[in-house]
């Protein structure tokens, strides 16, 4: 097996070793929002097609395959974990997600370019770095969405009765 497929199945594989370490209720609440910034990784790898952003070795079929295992792998675990530890503190999201993007886009790149697994054309680590960083923005805004839209729903569906207090509501939606 070449060196690249080795990576590949490492970069699945690994992170999903720790997704038992968080707690089920994490998991099912930073879901949606680890699928829609995974939609969203998606749409930019399809995007480096037509654009000729990076190219992979082998065509097509080993483009998938390297975007899947990175999109599926390191990012899906990843948002989880960052949620996990940081929603509710913007400036600690921030943060990690900045040195994280960093990380990846400088010296992880480096280093996957040289392991052969993609090569940068019409793309730079500053491109990398700005559109993640981007990103972190747009699925902590969807987070809050959610959030918010499922306070407002709580609401109306149960009411507010007397008793029960909408600072109730706010605890049992958070």
């Amino acid at each position: 097996m070449r060196m690249p497929n080795i990576v590949r199945i490492i970069l699945l594989v690994a992170p999903w070793l720790s997704i038992s370490l968080i707690p089920k209720r994490s998991f099912k609440q930073f879901l949606p929002v680890t699928l829609f910034a995974s939609t969203l990784v998606a749409g930019l790898c399809a995007l480096a097609v037509p654009y000729k952003w990076w190219v992979v070795e082998g065509g097509l079929k080993n483009k998938l395959l390297n975007d899947g295992s990175f999109i599926l792998g390191p990012f899906f675990v990843g948002t989880i974990w960052i949620f996990h530890f940081t929603f509710g503190n913007f400036k600690r999201y921030l943060l990690i997600n900045l040195l994280i993007d960093l990380f990846f886009s400088y010296p992880l790149n480096w280093i996957f370019q040289r392991m052969r697994l993609y090569k940068l054309v019409h793309f730079t680590p500053k491109h990398i770095f700005s559109i993640f960083t981007l990103f972190a923005f747009i699925i902590y805004g969807y987070k809050l969405l959610l959030s918010r839209l499922k306070i407002f729903y709580l609401i109306i569906s149960r009411g507010c009765l007397v008793g029960q207090p909408l600072i109730y509501f706010l605890y049992m939606a958070g």
